[in-house]
């Protein structure tokens, strides 16, 4: 069995090159939905069927886990499909939980009451249906008491890296970090709340400074799913990496070797 990875784009791949290198013994299938991305400003029910129909293809691939390397959706669909929706021999996480963990310093496991952390200001750099849904702060408060997040919605940073144009993505990110500076002039850490902002993770650095510790997703993710799977081996098996698109997979395999420096070649879903 093979582990689906799936994002709106090509942002994903940035968590799929970290659990690669970091289990390079897996199978993997990733899909990205580019016909219908981003999806960072649709509305929620249209996020959550687009989400169910592209697990559903990733289901019909032979994958029995599926993790949403995409935040939009984690944020908008997961738990609604988690609680009326996945059948019963099948898992889909999110990447929102690694990042928690990380940044509270306490398992997923933990049930204990929320406590003091030792980040007290977070700077939170999403997309706008990631931030209108406020998951990330509803599930840090399960776990987190003291903390003040900010969260500043990254329109065009998405489009941008899609399109190539990383010049205007970057303007866009010294653009975005000056907005939330001037809502938390100070912030002890920074949540690259997209899988695509990795990509860029240069330059929110740069642009915040060197004293605030920026957190990106794709290691944590990768961690955290080698330990998934280290108590869950059933979900293991054989098998190639594939690369399936709902949008033109000549274009698509062009991107994604920009983005990543290798051969990469999608399908077709």
């Amino acid at each position: 069995m093979a582990v689906g990875i799936f994002d709106s784009g090509l942002g994903g791949l940035t968590v799929l090159d970290a659990a690669q290198k970091r289990l390079p013994d897996v199978p993997f299938v990733y899909y990205a939905d580019s016909a219908h991305a981003p999806y960072g400003v649709r509305t929620a029910d249209d996020i959550y069927e687009l989400t169910v129909k592209a697990t559903q293809t990733l289901f019909d691939a032979g994958c029995d886990l599926v993790i949403l390397a995409c935040n939009t959706a984690s944020a908008a669909a997961l738990r609604r499909m988690q609680e009326s929706w996945v059948p019963a021999d099948k898992r889909v996480l999110g990447v929102f939980v690694p990042l928690i963990e990380a940044l509270t310093e306490r398992s997923w496991g933990d049930n204990s009451p929320p406590r003091e952390v030792d980040v007290k200001h977070v700077a939170l750099f999403a997309t706008p249906a990631t931030v209108s849904s406020r998951a990330f702060q509803r599930e840090l408060a399960f776990r987190a008491v003291g903390v003040d997040v900010e969260a500043q919605a990254c329109g065009g940073v998405v489009d941008a890296i899609e399109d190539g144009d990383m010049i205007l993505a970057e303007a866009l990110v010294n653009s975005h970090v000056d907005a939330l500076k001037r809502k938390m002039p100070q912030p002890d850490a920074a949540i690259l709340g997209c899988t695509h902002y990795p990509l860029m993770q240069s330059q929110f650095q740069a642009a915040l400074g060197d004293n605030v510790k920026v957190y990106s997703q794709a290691n944590l993710v990768a961690e955290s799913l080698a330990d998934y799977l280290d108590r869950r081996p059933e979900m293991l098996g054989g098998g190639e990496t594939k690369y399936l698109t709902s949008g033109d997979p000549k274009q698509v395999s062009q991107r994604a070797v920009q983005f990543m420096r290798r051969q990469i070649t999608f399908e077709s879903a």
